[in-house]
């Protein structure tokens, strides 16, 4: 067939063709959005799941729903060893901007004047007040820098005074603004905290501005560590691989739209090969499409194009993964995967791994304390999750299988 017209998109965030499987998500934010805009309460919103379920794609068709609704927007993408003062000052940048001319003449351009300036003040607060003027970085503001507003030094303060200065801003122009939090487990503990504390501020003054943050299954046990409170703050959505209907959704719509289809047994072998997880479906969606002489794609065809696909997966989906482990982190990665299989019930491996740590000790034969270096590494590097105490898992669904493959 021909691979111009293939319609299936494998890549990191990319939106496939069909979002199938995420009405439920859609429609619930579209209320949210909805009430907050007409000053009713309303929980920010936290996205947990695997890697390769969509989070980002979702935060990015959420981001768009709130833009089509005239709020404004900003998004970051957090990172374990970044503060959140920088990112999320830019966010807060592009949404002010995306709020547009506050009505009132003079006095609403002081305002926004005003907000912009606290955003300055809040970013440069990382380089110190002492700081040389290169040394102060601004997210691309003129406006001059507020003293004495968002700049004390404590994150914690000044993000409750930030927000709630934004809040306002937005209030005036009658919107709301949504700020929109990837990899949202990596933030720091300080600002974790910082956060959750300006989220609980904007909930009792009835602000309308929003956090949207996704990440990691562990992301509600990270925030609930930080502040007592968070189980009440946040709308927690777990996003899992999708349903034997919407997985066939997101093969079939684009295949129609390019005059294709999928025979009732093909695209029964696509959902037992990709087990419904969105990634594994584009993978092997755009791997079939290729490979395929012609419509009706058959289970045939699936057959054919699964070492391929099985290639991409290995290369783009676990690999990339893998090369970022140390030598005594892939043993550890090993073990995890082998005692994922002695513990499997009736044969059926769970997808992510969930094991004891004592269980990896004893695979590798040594001490569960010796082993904290290797398994902490790989908790910051993303690779596992401790879901619990004394449990780690994959966070990426089949990696154990993908591991029991290499050398």
């Amino acid at each position: 067939m021909d691979p111009i017209r293939n319609p299936y998109a494998p890549g990191a965030g990319q939106r496939p063709p069909e979002l199938a499987g995420r009405d439920e998500q859609l429609t619930a934010f579209d209320v949210v959005l909805e009430r907050v805009a007409r000053g009713r309460p309303e929980r920010s919103l936290v996205l947990t799941g695997l890697r390769g379920v969509g989070k980002t794609v979702l935060l990015n068709a959420l981001r768009s729903a709130a833009v089509r609704k005239g709020w404004g927007t900003g998004k970051l993408e957090a990172r374990p060893d970044q503060s959140l003062r920088r990112p999320l000052s830019s966010a807060l940048h592009q949404a002010v901007r995306e709020l547009g001319p506050v009505a009132g003449g003079p006095a609403s351009a002081d305002s926004v004047t005003h907000v912009l300036g606290v955003i300055r003040s809040f970013a440069q607060r990382e380089a110190g007040t002492d700081a040389k003027l290169r040394d102060k970085w601004s997210p691309g503001i003129d406006a001059p820098a507020v003293r004495g507003r968002a700049d004390s030094g404590d994150v914690e303060i000044d993000l409750v005074e930030l927000l709630t200065d934004v809040g306002g801003l937005a209030a005036d122009a009658g919107k709301g603004v949504a700020v929109f939090i990837d990899e949202m487990q990596d933030l720091g503990a300080a600002d974790v905290s910082a956060l959750c504390a300006a989220c609980h501020e904007l909930s009792q003054n009835g602000l309308p501005v929003i956090v949207v943050g996704a990440g990691l299954p562990h992301l509600p046990a990270v925030l609930s560590a930080s502040k007592s409170y968070s189980e009440r703050l946040f709308s927690y959505q777990r996003i899992d691989r999708l349903s034997r209907d919407a997985a066939d959704r997101a093969l079939v719509a684009p295949a129609a739209e390019e005059d294709a289809e999928f025979t009732p047994e093909a695209l029964a072998a696509m959902y037992d090969a990709t087990r419904g997880y969105p990634y594994f479906i584009q993978a092997y969606g755009r791997s079939v499409w290729d490979l395929a002489p012609r419509t009706p794609i058959t289970a045939a065809d699936v057959a054919v194009a699964g070492p391929e696909a099985e290639t991409e997966l290995a290369v783009g989906f676990f690999g990339s993964r893998y090369e970022r482990a140390t030598p005594a982190e892939r043993d550890y990665l090993r073990a995890m995967a082998d005692a994922a299989v002695a513990d499997a019930e009736d044969g059926v491996e769970d997808p992510v791994g969930s094991v004891a740590t004592a269980d990896v000790a004893a695979v590798l034969g040594k001490k569960p304390q010796s082993l904290s270096p290797a398994r902490d590494s790989l908790l910051k590097k993303g690779l596992i999750y401790s879901g619990e105490r004394g449990r780690i898992a994959f966070t990426v669904p089949h990696f154990g299988r993908y591991l029991r493959t290499q050398a």
